[in-house]
């Protein structure tokens, strides 16, 4: 299709994922390949993706633009500092069950106060308190939240 020039690329197979990045990246006709692999992000843009899409870009959008500027200047140093910083949020937003993980971002966005709360929709549920405190501490590791900015969850 000559007015493709992008796909979403979550197929959760690392050789398969390169395989596209590789295959489609180097058509006559290039297809960009944008990674949404957020729970393995920094692996993902090292293969040669040409850009991503994120939930997680809805709590983390600058760490993930500062990520894929350095894996594209091959400043690979900063890369892993920034994936550092990255993997708390990572960790708690795709933990199981991984059907929650908006449910996670919105709590991350109460907790930041970008969000006035978090609103689940059935079938799924409110996240329980010990898990809102997870993320709070996620978003403290991660530098986003000053751990005295806010009460604990």
């Amino acid at each position: 299709m000559p007015t493709i020039r992008a796909i979403k690329d979550w197929t959760g197979n690392v050789p398969h994922h390169e395989w596209h990045i590789r295959t489609l990246q180097s058509l006559p006709r290039p297809v960009n390949v944008l990674t949404t692999h957020s729970s393995w992000l920094f692996s993902s843009l090292v293969l040669g993706c040409n850009g991503l899409l994120s939930g997680s870009g809805s709590v983390i959008a600058d760490l993930q633009a500062r990520l894929f500027r350095a894996v594209q200047a091959n400043d690979l140093a900063e890369a892993k500092r920034l994936n550092d910083r990255i993997q708390p949020t990572a960790r708690v937003f795709y933990a199981d069950p991984f059907v929650d993980m908006h449910n996670r971002m919105k709590e991350a966005l109460v907790l930041l106060g970008k969000l006035p709360r978090a609103v689940v929709r059935p079938p799924l549920v409110k996240l329980e308190r010990a898990e809102v405190v997870g993320i709070r501490e996620a978003l403290v590791e991660t530098r986003l939240l000053n751990e005295k900015a806010r009460d604990a969850a």
